[in-house]
């Protein structure tokens, strides 16, 4: 069941989901959704992770039934939405896994709040946005005609032609989750992923990690997890075939596998 909770200025919206084990002392798993998404991206992965975990969603600043100030945003800041939140729940530590702009929201948790960590997933994710001009674009045509004057364009970047042309359901849920977001929110998180620069950060993460990446993802490539692994000492590459950015939703069993080996092996 949702919930909110004031955290960092903010309304955040919320799901704590209890071990299926029973244990109430169960580890935590924080899940980070996407730009353009909500914590419900995350759905087929949480049979395989409540097993043993519990596991905490949220729907990011500008997303879902988060609040959505006017912006811009920082990938600093909505870091820091993340750890207010663990903060009103009183929870120490978690393994967080974060997907796009979770990822990076990721990376500068890794690097700045470890203590807080016990493990990192960054999946689909970059630690440079190139092409600032591309972005400004996409911003442009959200103030222009709203964000469903994206929706085309995203769900062809975000899926393989042959998932989208396969009529899936998922590709429904997530096109009702990109109608559905708030068109300021979009801006001002689409402006915090535009300027994020982070590899200069990166060789402070300790915790360990694994980075996830579909094999055919244009949005956050596979070049661009390489520097990732190449830059986090001890961090792990898991390449996803036919899969493009949501390859949490596009190969489920080879993500949620990657997921739970690397989970498993700590």
């Amino acid at each position: 069941m949702t919930q909110k909770i004031e955290a960092n200025g903010i309304s955040i919206n919320y799901e704590l989901t209890e071990s299926r084990n029973g244990a109430q002392d169960a580890p935590v798993v924080m899940l980070s959704n996407s730009l353009m998404s909500n914590y419900t991206m995350w759905d087929p992965q949480m049979s395989v992770l409540s097993e043993n975990y519990r596991i905490l969603r949220y729907d990011t600043r500008g997303h879902g039934q988060t609040d959505a100030p006017t912006g811009p945003y920082t990938i600093k800041l909505l870091a820091e939405d993340a750890v207010a939140l663990l903060d009103a729940l009183k929870i120490d530590k978690v393994h967080f896994a974060g997907l796009s702009m979770g990822g990076m929201i990721g990376q500068y948790l890794g690097a700045h709040y470890t203590k807080r960590l016990h493990s990192l997933m960054l999946c689909d994710t970059a630690s440079e946005m190139p092409l600032s001009s591309m972005w400004n674009e996409r911003i442009s045509t959200a103030e222009e005609h709203g964000i469903g004057g994206l929706l085309d364009g995203t769900l062809k970047r975000w899926f393989t032609p042959a998932f989208l042309d396969n009529d899936n359901p998922a590709v429904d849920k997530v096109a009702q989750m990109i109608r559905t977001t708030d068109t300021g929110g979009y801006i001002a998180c689409a402006s915090a992923v535009r300027d994020m620069s982070q590899t200069a950060i990166l060789s402070n993460i300790s915790v360990p990690t694994v980075i996830i990446v579909g094999e055919d993802d244009p949005a956050c490539t596979v070049e661009q997890a390489r520097i990732m692994k190449e830059h986090i000492k001890g961090s792990e590459l898991v390449v996803i075939k036919e899969a493009a950015h949501l390859s949490n939703i596009e190969q489920v069993q080879a993500f949620n596998d990657a997921m739970m080996q690397f989970l498993n092996a700590l």
